[in-house]
């Protein structure tokens, strides 16, 4: 099946290959274009998982897994110190 979408407007996954040079081109270096970016990844993200029609727990466990796997990051900077030591 041939994809009649320019190579612009194509996702990553739909892009072959051969074409993958000249689609990493065609993207907008300018600090306008890479604040697109980030702005169209953030609405992607906040649409699929924070406004949803019909909510439930994975949102909220995700979340929750976050703040734990920070905290955990924070508190424990050398776990090698807090290992049970077998000779005093």
């Amino acid at each position: 099946m041939v994809s009649v979408a320019p190579l612009k407007e194509k996702r990553l996954m739909d892009v072959k290959l051969g074409e993958l040079p000249s689609w990493i081109l065609m993207w907008d270096f300018t600090p306008k274009g890479i604040g697109g970016a980030f702005q169209r990844g953030y609405y992607r993200c906040y649409n699929k998982y924070v406004d949803v029609k019909k909510g439930n727990v994975a949102g909220v466990s995700m979340v929750l897994t976050a703040y734990v796997l920070f905290n955990y990051c924070c508190s424990h900077k050398e776990p090698k110190h807090e290992r049970p030591c077998k000779y005093h």
